[in-house]
């Protein structure tokens, strides 16, 4: 039987880089197309959640990562189900950003333009609070 409901499962990466920025990209695709978000998106049948991170973020930034632990997971309406989204805390060695696949942009967002991007309502729904409550929001001054 199939679920008039279905959860999609999805992950996120939170990285920062040495000066403390966060990865945020542009979304090029629907849900939340042109915002700004957390590189990630689906694992695809038969991938763990390290592997879909590592894929998405190379995918839409050109970086490679060690994914680290579980932040947390929330969940948001799909046109058709729920995405439950698992954001994990990941590492990379790299920091020169290349946007591609499902990413229109790809910024390292200082705390000064993380506020001015919320402020302007750019920012993917409920980014800011989730990111507050994880302790995860840009570092630097």
């Amino acid at each position: 039987m199939i679920s008039e409901n279905p959860v999609i499962r999805c992950v996120g990466a939170v990285i920062h880089d040495p000066r403390g920025r966060l990865l945020l990209v542009k979304r090029a695709h629907e849900p939340g197309k042109g915002k700004w978000s957390l590189p990630g998106g689906r694992v695809e049948q038969g991938e763990t959640d390290h592997s879909a991170v590592q894929r998405e973020v190379l995918e839409e930034t050109g970086l490679s990562v060690v994914v680290g632990e579980l932040l947390g997971r929330i969940f948001r309406p799909a046109p058709q189900g729920t995405y439950e989204i698992l954001d994990y805390s990941c590492r990379s060695i790299e920091w020169e950003l290349s946007a591609g696949d499902d990413a229109a942009d790809a910024i390292w967002a200082d705390r000064a333009t993380f506020a001015a991007l919320e402020r302007n309502g750019a920012l993917t729904a409920g980014l800011p609070e989730t990111l507050e409550s994880w302790d995860c929001l840009p570092r630097n001054e």
